[in-house]
């Protein structure tokens, strides 16, 4: 048998996958400092979310392409929240912000198009370009007592095959939202080069300092597709409900084109569309929830490491990751070992596009115990002897 040279890919389990799955099976205790699954992290969800997937109306199978009305105005409602006033044709729902992806890429890309992905940022869009024939180039944030872009860097990349700026809002892992005049430079770049802008805003609503604005306020002469769904915004990953908001010169004719990209799949399923406005309605529970667990889990981070100067945790501003600088003293796949073998499992910052040495990468959604004890393990390990 043939295959399709995009699905080529090495399928050897890495070295930590290996280390991982074995300190699984032998039943050693891990302090798990990468969990990123709500429904997994001791949060308490109430039974009405399952109740509303009981609505008779899912019985019947009506069709529609980019999501059902009621599905799409709660939608609007969600964004009208965040100040954002938006009509629900300029919605599509999808099953997931990887699939709103792939629905975009296919709208603006040709075979071997390039677009623009921010690094460090979270590795999701490499396989989904190699799908969808699409190149990658990373454009840079930069380190400056607090994480920014790099415009110049943003234009250096730029080629004539390029066809949009990926953006997440806020960045993950870094936690930095994009500021107003970043926007602007961003925008500046789309409309000198014709490129559109692809926002993906799943942890908007976790600011530490209140949620941060929607770029589906639109921004001025470009074409803008936000992203965004219930894996973060209501803690619900496995109820597999996402959209796209389009805004900007030519959304209609955009809209046009993802109706039939989403007609051709038609996946989006009805006990999920009719159940979404209710999700969205009662979002602010497990919010609440997890805003809470970040905040304790933060400042449990910061106060051990208080008593290790020689590691520092980078500026972060929403989400629920923390990046953390240590000595760069061998790669950080080495040091990811070395504390897994003490029960402690961590990302290495190359995960995320960070250099090879000197980075690591902390999930503040696990058990508040097991937080600390992770962290402490950590911090002993790191201690110069």
């Amino acid at each position: 048998m043939r295959f399709s040279a995009r699905t080529n890919w090495n399928m050897e389990e890495s070295e930590l996958g290996r280390a991982h799955r074995l300190r699984l099976a032998s039943g050693k205790p891990i302090a798990d400092l990468t969990a990123s699954n709500p429904t997994r992290c001791g949060f308490t969800f109430d039974s009405s979310l399952l109740a509303a997937l009981a609505n008779p109306q899912a019985l019947d199978y009506d069709p529609q392409p980019r999501g059902l009305l009621s599905a799409r105005q709660a939608v609007c409602a969600y964004y009208a929240a965040h100040g954002v006033t938006l009509q629900p044709e300029q919605i599509v729902l999808t099953t997931s912000t990887s699939e709103a992806y792939s629905f975009l890429f296919r709208l603006l890309c040709d075979a071997g198009s390039e677009i623009l992905v921010v690094q460090p940022g979270y590795p999701l869009f490499d396989f989904l370009a190699v799908l969808d024939d699409v190149r990658l180039n990373a454009a840079p944030l930069v380190y400056d007592h607090g994480w920014q872009i790099d415009a110049e860097g943003f234009r250096r990349v730029i080629t004539p095959r390029t066809r949009a700026i990926v953006l997440v809002h806020p960045n993950n892992p870094t936690g930095h939202f994009t500021k107003p005049w970043e926007a602007e430079e961003l925008a500046r770049l789309c409309r000198e080069f014709d490129l559109a802008l692809i926002v993906d805003e799943v942890f908007l609503d976790y600011g530490f300092r209140g949620v941060g604005k929607s770029f589906a306020a639109d921004l001025e002469g470009v074409p803008v597709f936000v992203v965004s769904g219930l894996s973060k915004i209501a803690g619900l990953p496995q109820m597999k409900a996402a959209w796209i908001v389009a805004a900007g010169p030519e959304a209609a004719t955009a809209l046009e084109r993802l109706e039939v990209i989403a007609d051709t799949f038609l996946s989006m399923n009805a006990p999920v569309q009719q159940a979404l406005p209710v999700w969205l309605e009662d979002r602010g529970a497990i919010q609440q929830q997890i805003r809470a667990r970040v905040a304790d889990n933060l400042a449990e981070l910061d106060r051990q490491l208080a008593r290790l100067p020689e590691v520092s945790r980078l500026e972060v501003e929403g989400g629920w990751y923390a990046v953390l600088r240590i000595p760069a003293l061998r790669p950080d796949e080495q040091t990811v070992l070395a504390l897994l073998e003490r029960g402690v499992w961590v990302h290495p910052g190359y995960f995320f596009g960070m250099p090879d040495s000197g980075w690591l990468v902390v999930s503040l959604l696990a058990a508040v115990e097991e937080f600390s004890r992770g962290v402490a393990g950590l911090v002993d390990f790191l201690k110069p002897e």
